[in-house]
């Protein structure tokens, strides 16, 4: 117990090596915990979410954005296709399966997807109360929505227009709640599901109120010869369509196809320049806090030769004044490490809701504790190498020598 008093008491008596200490290492823990945060969330978006998705076809532009919007559903959409052309494609004998999807309005910021039965078997989603959706106006929450806003069967709620929440342009259709999925920790955990009529019924009366404050006679026959979707997720039966089809669609329609897997592992590799250049960053302060950290203590030893060599003549050993220094370095680093900790994951939750408008989409994936353990071993390891080399001048300290030059 003495020797933690003493020990306390050299940190207190050095503040200035003992918060840039602490500051220094906090920051390179945060730096190196968040980079493998960010990795292993874009790693779980990609091989979590697309697994079942081989090609997505959508209207003309970004194919990366295409991905991103409807299968991650992270950005905006490129544009409507006509479901007729959509379904064409669908009956080719080299497609297993093409769900169609539509999407423009939210609840609170969650996206509505209309869609079809087969949606949920691409993320493995199964019902956990209510049933599916048998009719127009009718929706099945994902797991967060219902958790996040106190959502049960039978409620009912007004969507508005556009993937943001707004209170100026809201539907005057309600929906109902008719079942809600098990958490899959997909992205289908925050999206509500419905039929493609709903979609369709919605906008079509906002088209017909259109049509007739401007006085104009609206055909609804001429509405449902050009239903529009957003884009249609397919899966291949055999890698030959997915070597044919892309192109052939990219060539000969209006319409655009993008390989889910191709787009996400080339934007891996433009952020993983920025990865990488951080992580270098990180373990440059990590060496630096080590060194201060080095310099710290042997300077304390230096300093403070006489009172050591004064414990020895009263019985002190060389392990306990090694422990002094352990347990002064190991409260350091300790307190360090777990600062970095709370700022990895705060820093990122922070950055996440203050730069993602459509944060609802976006779900950070925890660390597993080996992750931490990792970090934690190499931090350690070189705070003991840094305490063996500092000891040195008491291993080699001459008792007698030291207090008669101190006197």
């Amino acid at each position: 117990m003495r020797i933690w008093k003493i020990s306390l008491q050299n940190i207190k008596s050095k503040k200035g090596y003992t918060l840039v200490s602490i500051f220094t290492l906090a920051l390179s823990s945060m730096l190196l915990l968040g980079i493998q945060q960010l990795k292993k969330t874009f790693q779980y978006q990609v091989n979590n979410n697309i697994e079942k998705i081989d090609m997505v076809v959508g209207a003309k532009g970004s194919p990366l954005q295409l991905v991103l919007s409807s299968v991650l559903h992270m950005d905006n959409p490129t544009g409507n296709i006509l479901y007729n052309d959509a379904k064409k494609i669908g009956e080719s004998r080299l497609i297993k399966t093409a769900i169609p999807i539509s999407y423009g309005d939210n609840y609170k910021g969650y996206k509505i997807v209309g869609t079809t039965k087969e949606f949920a078997s691409l993320y493995n989603a199964v019902l956990d109360k209510g049933r599916e959706v048998n009719k127009a106006m009718e929706v099945v929450l994902g797991h967060d929505i219902a958790k996040n806003l106190e959502l049960e069967l039978g409620d009912t709620f007004l969507s508005s227009h556009g993937l943001l929440e707004n209170d100026l342009d809201v539907h005057s259709e309600y929906l109902t709640v008719v079942g809600i999925y098990k958490q899959t920790n997909k992205v289908i955990d925050r999206l509500i599901i419905t039929d493609l009529e709903s979609i369709w019924e919605v906008h079509h009366h906002e088209k017909e109120e259109h049509h007739h404050d401007d006085g104009e006679h609206y055909h609804k026959t001429e509405h449902h010869s050009e239903k529009e979707i957003t884009s249609l997720l397919v899966t291949f039966k055999s890698p030959t369509g997915l070597l044919t089809m892309p192109k052939r669609i990219n060539k000969n329609t209006n319409m655009q196809a993008a390989l889910p897997k191709y787009e996400l592992d080339k934007l891996y590799e433009y952020t993983g320049v920025g990865f990488t250049i951080i992580s270098v960053i990180a373990y440059v302060i990590f060496l630096v806090s080590s060194l201060i950290i080095f310099i710290s203590i042997y300077k304390m030893i230096k300093e403070q030769r006489f009172y050591l060599a004064l414990f020895r003549t009263y019985g002190a050993s060389n392990l306990q004044l090694l422990q002094i220094i352990a347990y002064e370095t190991f409260t350091i680093v300790s307190i360090a490490f777990l600062l970095g900790i709370a700022m990895a994951k705060g820093g990122l939750y922070f950055m996440f809701s203050i730069l993602n408008a459509n944060y609802q989409q976006t779900r950070i994936q925890d660390l597993a504790i080996t992750d931490y353990l990792e970090l934690g071993s190499l931090v350690f390891t070189v705070v003991v190498l840094s305490v063996l080399l500092a000891i040195y001048p008491i291993v080699k300290m001459n008792i007698s020598t030291t207090l008669s030059h101190e006197k």
